[in-house]
């Protein structure tokens, strides 16, 4: 059972570049390569596109966020409702994509939106959204993937936009940016704490980005609050008291509020809480230099060692004794 929760090392980055001999088969070849680190797209050539046609793509997974560097020649993509359609978007593709531009220039057709994305430009796309694009000039852009639900996670109402909000002037859009092009220079020395914080961040930057210019309403408040208390639960997991009542009490609305708040959520706010320190316990279970079982549970909040060996093993299907005890055999810092 312990395989199950066990998490991989380090990762090294990914890189494909474009193969083959003829301007066809090059371009079917970047279509293959596009379906794997993006997304699916009918590939087709430009009066520009050149008979050595190039294309490189290098990624890297920050937690399940990814960071990927995508360069190529002229040419031309179409992703149809169709084409998403056919079979269901694969599960890559239920992603909303955070993109830089740093060289080129690139026309994108999504919806209603058109864009002409020169270098400096910031722009927010989905996964899900049939999508034209057009490289006018051969281009470099770097973008950071977001995990579709966990970005609605943060961002809860993206799910009610028609079109996705502009990024042009904001600041927290560009210092998202600069973030991103400095774990560029880190990832391949971050672990995987680190890695999944860094996740983090870059989801509160994200949030910080585009919250401005989405729509409200009463269900997008309700949304937004449950994101709140989640950020708010997640700040304070060491708390031993914290709970419904403290929660309710931080945010000034009444217990049964905050129940009938969550009851079409995925989880109450008491297990909202459990699941979340447990997910900290795991973490720090594997890490050599974590402590002890005890101090594990102590310092996100158990109050009673046996009790969370018990909620332990319930949720995970190995007791926290047998995930320390692999970690500190297999010498994980």
């Amino acid at each position: 059972m312990t395989a199950v929760i066990a998490r991989s090392q380090i990762s090294q980055p990914e890189r494909w570049s474009v193969s083959g001999g003829s301007v066809s088969r090059r371009l079917e070849s970047w279509s293959e390569i596009l379906a794997t680190t993006h997304l699916a797209f009918d590939i087709s050539p430009t009066d520009a596109t050149p008979t050595r046609f190039a294309g490189v793509v290098t990624r890297h997974p920050i937690d399940d966020l990814m960071l990927v560097d995508c360069a190529a020649a002229q040419f031309r993509g179409r992703r149809s409702a169709a084409l998403i359609g056919a079979h269901g978007a694969a599960s890559h593709e239920h992603v909303l994509g955070f993109q830089f531009v740093c060289k080129g220039v690139e026309r994108v057709r999504e919806g209603s939106r058109e864009l002409m994305l020169t270098p400096g430009h910031v722009v927010l796309w989905d996964g899900l959204a049939p999508t034209e694009v057009e490289i006018i000039e051969p281009f470099y852009k770097r973008t950071l993937m977001f995990p579709r639900d966990r970005a609605l996670a943060v961002c809860p109402r993206l799910a009610e936009c028609d079109a996705l909000p502009s990024l042009d002037g904001s600041g927290p859009a560009r210092l998202l940016v600069r973030y991103m092009n400095a774990l560029a220079l880190e990832l391949a020395a971050l672990e995987p704490a680190a890695s999944a914080a860094a996740a983090t961040a870059a989801l509160e930057l994200l949030r910080a980005a585009v919250e401005p210019g989405l729509p409200t309403g009463r269900a997008a408040e309700r949304t937004a609050l449950r994101a709140e208390i989640r950020r708010y639960v997640r700040a304070r997991l060491p708390e031993p008291g914290l709970g419904p009542v403290s929660i309710a009490r931080a945010f000034s609305i009444s217990v049964r509020a905050l129940h009938a708040l969550f009851e079409d959520a995925d989880a109450s706010v008491a297990a909202l809480v459990r699941n979340e320190r447990l997910a900290r316990c795991l973490e720090d279970l594997r890490r050599r230099n974590g402590g002890s079982v005890t101090d594990i549970a102590f310092r996100w909040g158990f109050c009673d060692a046996a009790h969370f060996s018990r909620v332990f093993k319930r949720e995970f299907g190995v007791t926290p004794s047998e995930v320390r005890h692999e970690a500190l055999a297999s010498g994980t810092h």
